[in-house]
């Protein structure tokens, strides 16, 4: 739970993403706390640590966390220390994470997991800076910046009473939010390259061969509900069943549990089975219903590349002068 490094390299250069990060320098140089939001897996907690390395307080400790692995008595335990005696099996003083942290940062991840009685202990520390062990009576004073990560809508718990409106309100002196994976769509294959090259050097291969178009494709069409954990896995995953070190990805390993004998759910079944049943309309023109599914999708991969032409055509496996053709042939605009 305690680690003290270097801030780590950030890859993206997507206009969010940017935007993102121009926000965390103008939060880092301050020492009020501070609340990193955002979907699994969009690297909060790597936020959450670049608040710290590029503070006044980066050479002192960061302490990180995560309230969601301890139960109450424990997480109290860890947070404020214990006395020797204070319970059983407490023979010796233990000193807590706010101690620990004193003069630099603390880290809270899965923020909304923590119980309201613990709350109001957090809250005292952000307002008098004040920590008291369990089972002891000293109070101590700790110069701690707490910075707080969750993918919870802290806003609505509040509103229902799960989580203590006045620490929301001091905990939330600004609010930074992680852009998901499928907002950046322009970071998505420099990630996946980064993730690849150093899965490959773990394999002890000389190089990464690349992916090829078709996986390339692949990559940028999937949604990525986990974010960028979700494209580190599968990245990953895909170079180690790689069979060929020296040939191109060509295929993406997606779901680690696709196979051919994979049990289907009831629910799955039915849908296969209301696919295979569903039937076009006939008659129809289907040249004319060719041309407008061509249409429908060339501007959805438009839309969904912000009108960057390059990934569009990834998006739809064509190249990008096959992209510029079909854009001319259908009269779209190739601005938003």
């Amino acid at each position: 739970m305690n680690a003290d490094r270097p801030v780590q390299q950030i890859i993206g250069e997507a206009p969010v993403f940017l935007e993102m990060l121009e926000h965390v320098s103008r939060a880092a140089v301050l020492s009020k706390p501070v609340l990193v939001v955002g979907e699994r897996g969009t690297g909060k907690e790597l936020i959450a640590s670049r608040l710290h390395y590029l503070s006044e307080r980066w050479e002192n400790p960061v302490v990180k966390v995560n309230c969601a692995a301890l139960t109450e008595s424990i997480l109290e335990s860890e947070l404020f220390g214990h006395e020797a005696g204070a319970f059983t099996g407490a023979i010796r003083t233990h000193i807590g994470h706010f101690e620990r942290a004193d003069g630099g940062t603390l880290i809270l991840d899965e923020l909304a997991t923590i119980s309201l009685r613990m709350q109001e202990k957090i809250l005292r520390v952000i307002e008098y800076g004040e920590i008291q062990r369990v089972g002891g009576s000293e109070i101590l004073i700790a110069d701690v910046r707490i910075v707080g990560a969750t993918n919870a809508d802290l806003q609505a718990l509040a509103a229902e009473g799960r989580f203590r409106r006045d620490l929301l309100d001091r905990l939330a002196f600004d609010v930074i939010t992680v852009p998901p994976l499928r907002a950046r769509i322009e970071d998505i294959l420099p990630l996946a390259y980064a993730f690849a090259i150093n899965m490959a050097s773990e394999l002890k291969r000389p190089l990464f061969p690349g992916f090829s178009p078709r996986a390339s494709s692949a990559l940028l069409q999937h949604d990525w509900p986990g974010n960028v954990r979700e494209l580190k896995n599968t990245v990953e995953r895909s170079v180690y069943r790689s069979g060929d070190p020296d040939k191109v990805i060509a295929s993406i390993a997606f779901d680690p549990f696709d196979s051919p004998f994979k049990l289907a759910s009831n629910e799955q079944t039915h849908a296969v089975q209301t696919r295979q049943r569903r039937t076009p309309l006939l008659p129809m023109d289907l040249t004319r219903r060719l041309l407008d599914t061509e249409k429908d999708c060339l501007q959805a991969a438009l839309e969904k590349a912000r009108f960057n032409q390059r990934l569009a055509a990834d998006l739809l496996g064509l190249s990008y002068h096959q992209l510029r053709g079909k854009l001319r042939k259908h009269g779209l605009s190739t601005q938003p």
